[in-house]
């Protein structure tokens, strides 16, 4: 009856398993239609959840699409093909990263990199993925050795990069709370010199994102020559940024 049916279906899209379901009786495996769910289901709450989860649904089987990551929340649909390192979600304009699962773009530092995360307090390997330890069950892409004296150089090593790329982080949020003081003024107030002022931020937090993963690649690169050079760049974009 439709009743019957109505309690179904609203059960399955309330526990999100509508997608899966099928018809009650055991012998029956077909599935409801849209066109059946939509006649059946009275409720717009409820029929807002079912094209949700099929819109959600849709998205996960698609391999060039994916939703945006920006940790604050965004509904926003990105395609995998058109987007790069240099552009941004068009809602909100956070960049994200289509290659891992890290909540954002962290270039120049690869995926691997970033996959390999060491805890500052206890300098505990893991990986970002399934958080398990990065040994014995990953590659292990920066030299140890039980030597103490090798041991205590790496050690001031990883905290010599984590603390430049702590600050250029923190410098970041700096950058993020000013831009949006200056928009929240600029919103109040006719003064076009605002606008300037408002790129400027975006520039200067762009910059301090990438002055952040460029200690996290030069940390984990083992092509010193490529490193030296790259960090003459660094050098000199944290230079014009502090300017900034």
């Amino acid at each position: 009856s439709q009743p019957c049916w109505r309690e179904y279906l609203t059960t399955c899209i309330e526990q999100n398993t509508v997608l899966k379901c099928t018809c009650p009786i055991s012998e029956c495996c077909a599935q409801p239609t849209a066109a059946f769910i939509h006649s059946i289901i009275s409720s717009e709450e409820v029929v807002a959840k079912y094209e949700k989860a099929v819109l959600r649904g849709y998205v996960e089987c698609c391999s060039n699409l994916t939703w945006c990551t920006n940790p604050q929340g965004c509904d926003q649909i990105l395609c995998k093909d058109g987007l790069g390192y240099g552009e941004a979600c068009s809602k909100c304009s956070w960049i994200s990263c289509f290659s891992c699962s890290f909540p954002e773009a962290h270039y120049p530092a690869s995926c691997n990199h970033i996959s390999h995360m060491t805890c500052a307090k206890c300098n505990h390997g893991f990986c970002w993925h399934c958080l398990k330890p990065w040994r014995p069950t990953h590659k292990d892409y920066y030299n140890c050795s039980a030597m103490v004296s090798k041991a205590a150089r790496q050690e001031k090593r990883f905290q010599d990069y984590n603390e430049r790329c702590t600050f250029h982080h923190q410098a970041r949020e700096l950058a993020i709370s000013l831009k949006n003081r200056v928009s929240s003024i600029s919103e109040m107030t006719a003064v076009r010199i605002l606008t300037f002022v408002l790129n400027a931020c975006k520039v200067l937090e762009q910059a301090r994102k990438v002055l952040a993963y460029s200690c996290v690649y030069s940390y984990y690169s083992q092509d010193t020559e490529r490193v030296d050079i790259m960090e003459e760049q660094i050098e000199s974009l944290e230079l014009h940024t502090n300017t900034l």
